[in-house]
C-alpha cells in the first residue's frame, strides 16, 4: 500500500470520527421530541423552520418562521436565547447543525422534531 492510500484512509477515518463526534454533540445540546411532545410546547416557543425558502413555501408548520440554515449565522440575532427554540427541517440533518449555531449564540433550550417535516402529521400552511 502506498503512502497516498494511507493518507486517503487516514482522512476518511478522521471524517468519520468528526461526523460521529458532531452527531453526539448535537444529541447532547438538543432534545428530540415526538410529534405529540412537539405539539405540546411549540406554541409557547420560537418555532423555526431551517429549510430553504422554496421548501418552506411548499408547506410548513403553522406559526413557523423560516430562517434557513444557510442564513442562520447572519440571522442568529433574530432568535432570543432566553426562550425555548423548536427547530425542524426536512429530516433532521439541518436541525442538528442549526442547534450547534444556536448553542454558540447562548440558546440552552433547543428542541427538535423527530423525523422532521417529512414525518409531520399536524396542521400546515402553504403559500397560495
Amino acid at each position: 500500500m502506498s503512502i497516498f492510500n494511507y493518507i486517503v484512509l487516514s482522512l476518511c477515518g478522521l471524517f468519520v470520527l468528526y461526523s460521529i463526534g458532531s452527531y453526539i454533540y448535537q444529541q447532547r445540546i438538543m432534545k428530540t421530541l415526538t410529534e405529540a411532545e412537539f405539539i405540546k410546547g411549540y406554541r409557547k416557543a420560537q418555532l423555526i423552520d431551517v429549510r430553504e425558502p422554496n421548501e418552506f413555501e411548499g408547506g410548513h408548520i403553522l406559526g413557523a418562521r423560516n430562517i434557513p440554515l444557510s442564513q442562520l449565522k447572519q440571522r442568529k440575532n433574530e432568535i432570543r436565547p432566553d426562550k425555548p427554540v423548536y427547530l425542524y427541517c426536512q429530516n433532521n440533518l439541518r436541525s442538528g447543525k442549526a442547534a450547534q449555531t444556536l448553542r454558540k449564540n447562548g440558546c440552552r433550550e433547543i428542541y427538535n422534531l423527530k423525523g422532521g417535516f417529512k414525518k409531520w402529521g399536524g396542521r400546515i400552511k402553504t403559500k397560495n
